[in-house]
C-alpha cells in the first residue's frame, strides 16, 4: 500500500466521468456503504432498552454510543481525506470495513458503558468513517451530468438499511440477547470490504490503454528501421517526460485544501449543517426508547424506524430526480434550505404526537424531511467547491459537524 498515483480517488481535469458502465457497480457499493454508515447508528438504538438494564445507566448514557458513532464518521473527515490523498480509495476503505466490524464484534464482550463507548463508538464509527467518504469520492468521479440522481440513489442506501436493520435487531435481540445482536451485526459490517473492493480508479483502463501503446513502439525500437525506429524513441522519451511531470505533481500536491474557506457559499454551507446536526439525529436514536416508555409494544416501536426508512426511501431518489432537472438543478441550493426549513418545523411539531397515532404521522413528515436533506446535502457542497477540492471540503466540514452531532443526541437526551 504505497503512495498512489494521483489519479486514483481523485479524478484528473482530462477524463471525463462516464455516467454509467463501471459506474453503476460504484454507485451500487456507495449505496451500501451510506446505508450502514447513517442507519447503523440509529438501529443500535434498538438495544438500548436493554444496555440501560444490564449496565444501570440511563437515556444520555446510551445515546452516547450513537452519538459517538457518528462523531467519529464526521470528526475525523480530514483525517480521512489524507489518507484518501495520500494511499486512494479502495485500501483506506478495505481497511475501514475492518475496522468497524472489529469494533462491533469487540463490543459484544464488553462489561461496562464505556467499553461500549470505545469499541462500538469509537472504533466502530472511525471503521464507517473510512468507507463513507471515500464512496463519496469514487461517486463523483463517475458521475457528472447524472449526479443528482446518483447522489439520491446512493442516499437511499441510509432509509433502506434503516428500515431493515431496525426489525433485525429486535430479532437478534429477543433471539441471542444484545451481545449475540452485535456480534452478527459485526459479521455484516465485512460487507464493507466487498463494497471497498470494487472502488476501481476511473483512469485504470486509460492506464492499461497507454501500457500496451508503450510496448508496441518498444517492439518498433527493436526492429531495424529507420523512421519508425526514430518515432519509437521520441514516444519513449515523451513517455519519461509524462512519467516526471507526474512525479512533480505527486509531491506538489497538498494532502488538506484549506483555500475552500475563501469561499463564502462554502463558509454558509458549513454553518447551517452545523445547525441543521445539532437536531438532526434526535428524533431517530431517541424515538424507539421514547415510543417504548409510553405504553407501545416494543415490536411496533421499532417499526416507527422502518417507517422513516420507508417514506425516505422514496424520498431521496425522488428529490434527486427534481435536483437533477434542467430548471432545477442551477437553483438545487435554495431547495436544500426548503428541505432544512421543513425538518426543521417538522421537529417542533413532533412534540403534540403523545400517542401511537401521532408518532407514525410525525415518522412520515420527518422521513421526507430527512430524505430530502440526505438527497442534497453533499450534491450542493461539490457545486459550491467543484470535483477537485470536494475531498477536502468534505473532510472539513464533517469534522466542524462531527461537534454537533456529539452534543446533539445527549443533550436532548437529558430532558427525555
Amino acid at each position: 500500500m504505497g503512495r498512489r498515483d494521483p489519479e486514483e480517488g481523485q479524478l484528473p481535469a482530462p477524463v471525463k466521468p462516464p455516467d454509467g458502465g463501471w459506474g453503476w457497480i460504484v454507485l451500487f457499493g456507495c449505496f451500501v456503504i451510506t446505508g450502514f454508515s447513517y442507519a447503523f447508528p440509529k438501529a443500535v438504538s434498538v438495544y438500548f432498552k436493554e444496555l440501560m438494564k444490564d449496565f444501570h445507566v440511563g437515556y444520555s448514557d446510551t445515546a452516547w454510543i450513537s452519538s459517538i458513532m457518528l462523531a467519529m464518521l464526521y470528526g475525523t473527515g480530514p483525517v480521512c481525506s489524507i489518507m484518501v490523498n495520500q494511499f486512494g480509495c479502495r485500501p483506506v476503505m478495505l481497511i475501514g470495513g475492518l475496522l468497524a466490524s472489529a469494533g462491533m464484534i469487540l463490543a459484544s464482550f464488553t462489561t461496562n458503558i464505556i467499553e461500549l463507548y470505545l469499541t462500538a463508538g469509537v472504533l466502530t464509527g472511525l471503521g464507517m468513517a473510512l468507507n463513507f467518504q471515500p464512496s463519496l469520492i469514487m461517486l463523483g468521479t463517475y458521475f457528472d451530468k447524472r449526479r443528482p440522481l446518483a447522489n439520491g440513489l446512493a442516499a437511499a442506501g441510509s432509509p433502506v438499511f434503516l428500515s431493515s436493520l431496525s426489525p433485525l435487531g429486535q430479532v437478534l435481540l429477543e433471539k441471542f440477547g444484545w451481545r449475540g445482536g452485535f456480534l452478527i451485526m459485526g459479521g455484516l459490517l465485512l460487507n464493507c470490504c466487498t463494497c471497498g473492493a470494487v472502488m476501481r480508479p476511473l483512469d485504470m483502463g486509460m492506464k492499461r490503454k497507454m501500457e500496451k501503446t508503450q510496448d508496441k513502439y518498444e517492439a518498433k525500437e527493436m526492429l531495424p528501421i529507420g523512421g519508425k525506429s526514430e518515432e519509437g524513441i521520441s514516444t519513449t522519451d515523451g513517455t519519461k517526460k509524462t512519467k516526471k511531470t507526474k512525479k512533480k505533481t505527486k509531491k506538489g500536491k497538498k494532502l488538506l485544501d484549506f483555500s475552500i474557506f475563501s469561499n463564502r457559499g462554502f463558509i454558509i454551507y458549513t454553518i447551517s449543517k452545523f445547525i441543521l446536526v445539532l437536531g438532526l439525529f434526535v428524533p431517530p436514536i431517541l424515538l424507539v426508547n421514547y415510543a417504548k416508555d409510553t405504553g407501545v409494544p416494543d415490536t411496533e416501536a421499532a417499526f416507527l424506524l422502518s417507517i422513516i426508512g420507508f417514506i425516505d426511501i422514496f424520498a431521496r431518489p425522488a428529490c434527486g430526480m427534481v435536483a437533477g432537472l434542467k430548471w432545477v438543478r442551477p437553483h438545487v441550493a435554495y431547495l436544500f434550505s426548503f428541505a432544512m426549513l421543513f425538518n426543521g418545523l417538522t421537529d417542533i411539531c413532533s412534540a403534540r404526537a403523545s400517542n401511537y397515532t401521532g408518532l407514525v404521522i410525525f415518522c412520515v413528515f420527518f422521513g421526507i424531511s430527512y430524505g430530502m436533506v440526505g438527497a442534497l446535502q453533499f450534491e450542493v457542497l461539490m457545486a459550491i467547491v467543484g470535483s477537485q477540492k470536494f475531498s477536502s471540503a468534505i473532510g472539513l466540514v464533517l469534522l466542524i459537524e462531527a461537534f454537533a452531532v456529539l452534543i446533539g443526541p445527549p443533550s436532548a437526551g437529558t430532558y427525555v
